[in-house]
């Protein structure tokens, strides 16, 4: 092992004992940028951290994303970099994700091999949705000129190193649906004077998966899942008021808006059977993922470049990405890398034992330095 693999795992390690959350992400903020500025890239810190790196004559830029963010989950491991923040982890992978890309401005910062310009954007709250498009409201996009985006997931399970993408829908939308259900509580010896609401929000909860089973396309890829349900009841109260909460993805914005128009349909009609009101949000935060072809193609030949596994035209995945907001600004490319089989690395992202593969930190530094100069190749004299 080298200096510069022993460096990246201690500085993933680092990031992993020391998780933030959302935007309150100052420390590792504070450690992006430096490590960045000591390196000779110009920086810029404001929802994230974004760093340019230039060299040559080109005037084509291309962004790569890595996002910075833990989950507030309770780490259970034994390793010795486990989380010192209680009630937060990263157990998503992105303390390896930002290793793997500030790797890759050491590389690209000590060669300068392109000709271009690298823009290298360190993403907060991905987790929820919110990060990327408080990005892009500050300008990122237009400031810098980018032309093209990019971002690397880490995936347990399959083998370490392997890439796999496809064009076209990479990710799948997700919107988070609340019920609202208002009736009248009461004795619970007596629930025919009031209209309680517990049993009006288990007959929505049961009507609503027949959306996806009865209303939606075989094939379509929706999920709908209620998560939570919440009643002011008691042991001997009924409730009066009941709230189910829980989230719907879909692969397209037309059945996006097809599972909405249905679930108001339900909720409405049920509610309206049994003399209760009812109010329902629907708010999509993820949108769907879209990559672009050339950008696809771009990756395909720097997984090959760089001696990667490469998986072409992979099943889209069914789970939502926040990088789904820059591919929809400008062309871009969202791929997953094997995080290995075994252990913790086999482990679903968001698990409380799951951890980032280190042996991974050295490709994804390379693959990432490979997929610029590809696209922004150095001339020839």
């Amino acid at each position: 092992m080298d200096g510069f693999e022993k460096r990246l795992i201690a500085l993933r390690r680092g990031f992993h004992k020391s998780p933030e959350i959302g935007f309150d992400l100052d420390e590792t903020k504070a450690r992006v940028a430096d490590f960045l500025r000591e390196r000779g890239l110009e920086v810029h810190e404001g929802a994230g951290v974004v760093a340019v790196l230039r060299a040559g004559n080109g005037n084509r830029a291309i962004g790569l994303r890595a996002d910075m963010d833990a989950l507030a989950i309770h780490e259970r491991a034994s390793h010795d970099y486990i989380s010192q923040t209680p009630g937060a982890m990263h157990a998503c992978g992105h303390d390896g994700h930002m290793a793997m890309l500030l790797g890759a401005a050491e590389i690209l910062a000590e060669h300068r091999d392109f000709d271009g310009t690298v823009v290298f954007l360190f993403q907060p709250n991905e987790e929820h949705g919110l990060g990327a498009q408080a990005m892009i409201a500050e300008g990122v996009l237009e400031r810098f000129s980018i032309d093209e985006v990019y971002a690397i997931h880490n995936l347990p399970g399959a083998p370490l190193g392997q890439v796999s993408t496809r064009k076209g829908l990479i990710c799948n939308s997700e919107s988070l649906f609340e019920v609202r259900i208002k009736g009248q509580g009461g004795h619970a010896s007596m629930p025919h004077v009031g209209a309680e609401t517990l049993t009006v929000g288990a007959e929505i909860v049961l009507a609503l998966q027949t959306v996806v089973a009865r209303k939606m396309a075989p094939g379509a890829g929706a999920v709908l899942s209620v998560t939570e349900f919440l009643t002011d009841g008691q042991r001997n109260v009924l409730p009066g008021e009941a709230v189910l909460k829980g989230d719907a993805r879909a692969q397209a914005p037309a059945d996006r808006a097809a599972l909405e128009a249905h679930m108001r349909r339900l909720v409405a009609g049920i509610a309206a059977a049994h003399g209760v009101d009812v109010e329902m949000q629907f708010d999509t935060e993820f949108v769907e993922t879209i990559n672009a072809p050339e950008p696809v193609e771009a990756v395909y030949r720097a997984a090959k470049a760089t001696g990667l596994d490469l998986v072409r035209e992979r099943p889209s995945m069914s789970f939502s990405e926040d990088f789904a907001h820059f591919a929809n600004a400008v062309p871009g490319c969202f791929l997953l890398m094997g995080n290995g089989e075994d252990g913790p690395y086999g482990q679903p992202l968001h698990s409380d034992s799951y951890d980032f593969n280190d042996a991974l930190l050295a490709k994804g530094a390379a693959f990432w330095t490979a997929l610029v100069r590809d696209r922004m190749p150095k001339r020839k004299d």
